[in-house]
């Protein structure tokens, strides 16, 4: 059974490797050397130490990290991917990034015969912890059918929206529409108090009707209870908001909703909040109020 790569531990990476290591053998890569030996005492894997280690020995390596210049780094510096793996291999890459890195990933790796393969998720760090991500993918359609049993590892549903960057602009889409889920869920919670309705019978009625979302499933009750040391941290929301954002001014489409909801999260930094989760808009509301 072919090894299979990890590249970065952190909160969705580490559970999504775990599930990898579950069918698979895997080998893991982190820069923070502590994060993969926790990793390895959690999980049946190896440490590697370098992403060239990784290409030296795997077919299929998946990332999960930080931002556009991480993703450079990774594949392309001087330990990385593409100065060992084999012509034939496929690089996974689940950051969220800018679109324009995805076509730049995708031309430099073909250049040497590997596929990359942009594969942004949705579903956070639950979604993460439960094996239930949805990835919306852009590349190859036989190296993604062929990367796709292992992403069904840590996934509920998976589709190739299309040629390399395809992935991207669909995650944008996905950050684009829950800033106004996030930012209303949170007005009408805070309404709702202020008005002297017992918050929890009027979500009961509420999420059985056109309100319905996942996030009002999901967040309202540790909204209601000021608990936001979990989920989505605010500081990566403002860097996909900022990736959506620059990709509008270039296609010439208005988000006007999406910049108000930018500075709201900025507010919320200048709060303390840079590590809380996306719902904490709410607490925003109420010290504003």
């Amino acid at each position: 059974m072919k090894t299979r790569g990890f590249i970065g531990l952190g909160v969705m990476g580490f559970p999504m490797a775990g599930y990898i290591s579950k069918q698979y053998p895997t080998l893991v890569f982190n820069r923070t050397v502590a994060k993969a030996e926790n990793w390895v005492k959690t999980y049946k894997g190896e440490i590697v130490n370098s992403p060239a280690e990784l290409g030296n020995i795997c077919e299929e390596i998946y990332l999960c990290i930080g931002n556009d210049d991480d993703v450079r780094e990774v594949i392309s510096g001087e330990n990385g991917i593409l100065s060992s793996i084999s012509p034939g291999g496929i690089i996974v890459d689940h950051t969220t990034t800018s679109s324009i890195l995805s076509s730049e990933m995708s031309e430099m790796c073909l250049k040497k015969g590997v596929h990359y393969i942009d594969a942004p998720v949705s579903g956070g760090q639950a979604g993460a912890e439960n094996g239930s991500l949805t990835i919306m993918a852009g590349g190859d359609k036989d190296a993604f059918e062929k990367v796709n049993i292992t992403m069904n590892c840590y996934a509920k549903f998976t589709k190739l929206m299309g040629s390399s960057g395809a992935g991207q602009l669909t995650k944008m889409v996905n950050q684009i529409c829950i800033a106004g889920l996030v930012q209303g869920l949170s007005e009408g919670l805070n309404f709702s108090e202020k008005a002297g309705l017992v918050t929890e019978e009027v979500i009961e009625v509420i999420s059985k009707g056109a309100a319905q979302s996942w996030q009002m499933d999901n967040r309202w009750e540790s909204m209601s209870q000021d608990h936001y040391d979990h989920g989505f941290a605010v500081d990566h929301m403002r860097k996909d908001l900022k990736i959506a954002m620059q990709e509008a001014e270039k296609q010439g489409v208005s988000l006007e909703i999406t910049k108000l909801i930018d500075g709201f999260y900025e507010d919320i930094q200048n709060m303390g909040g840079s590590r809380w989760d996306t719902s904490s808009l709410l607490k925003r509301l109420q010290i504003n109020d």
